[in-house]
């Protein structure tokens, strides 16, 4: 055991000696790893290569999935430098486990009902699904809170619920269901194969999206850079062009 050690801590000097500290490789890159929700992922991508152009040897890695399931990671202890929730009770959940502190909100987003390019079946509002098979998200992530919120009063059942609301669209693009009630944002992203339609209980149901850096961040500094810049007026255009609304 004693050899096998002794074997292992040499690996790993050798391998210091060829990366440094931190999160820098041979070449001297680092990387700034974000734990995005799964409807940032066109817009932080954009985002990340943006901050990349201005903070030279820094790659963005990211990890887009459902808001639960990443604070989830993070209070298991998965490293990550920043966090962007779809929804404010996720993060609070890694706030209160001592993961992160004063969040701050960069975006709003709003439910519509995605529909096949064309709308085939005329759909006009939330009570035209009551006819149609529709996907939701599943109730503990955000989208698919959103949609209960939304769809609060009324009978309607979707016949599939999904991990994410990219999973959710897909179900809609696979030809697998006739409607989807998806972000906004989402179906802007799919808008050569989707159609959006407005409806007025979206507003009763729109999510804040809060991002922070997380107090065991590998980066720290450049965790609080990314999470400024994703505050401010470049990123912000990006957002919007994506559909996001101003907090």
């Amino acid at each position: 055991m004693r050899t096998g050690f002794a074997l292992a801590l040499t690996a790993c000097l050798s391998l210091a000696a060829l990366t440094g500290c931190g999160g820098s490789d041979a070449s001297g890159t680092t990387t700034l790893t974000v734990f995005a929700a799964a409807s940032l992922t066109e817009a932080f991508t954009e985002i990340g290569d943006r901050f990349e152009a201005e903070h030279d040897g820094v790659t963005v890695e990211f990890n887009f999935a459902a808001s639960s399931d990443l604070a989830a990671q993070i209070t298991e202890g998965a490293p990550a430098d920043v966090f962007a929730s779809a929804d404010q009770g996720n993060m609070d959940k890694v706030v209160d486990a001592g993961a992160a502190a004063d969040p701050q909100t960069f975006a709003l987003n709003q439910l519509v009902i995605a529909v096949p390019e064309g709308n085939p079946d005329g759909v006009t509002g939330l009570a035209d699904l009551a006819r149609l098979d529709f996907a939701a998200c599943a109730p503990e992530v955000p989208c698919g809170a959103a949609a209960q919120t939304a769809a609060e009063g009324t009978d309607l059942t979707p016949v599939t619920y999904e991990a994410d609301v990219k999973s959710t669209l897909q179900k809609l693009t696979l030809g697998e269901v006739d409607a989807a009630l998806v972000y906004r944002t989402d179906a802007l992203a799919a808008q050569d194969e989707v159609d959006a339609v407005e409806f007025p209980e979206s507003a009763a149901a729109v999510n804040a999206y809060p991002i922070t850096a997380l107090a065991d961040a590998p980066e720290p500094d450049l965790a609080a850079a990314f999470t400024e810049y994703v505050l401010g007026d470049d990123a912000r255009t990006v957002l919007e062009t994506a559909g996001f609304q101003r907090p």
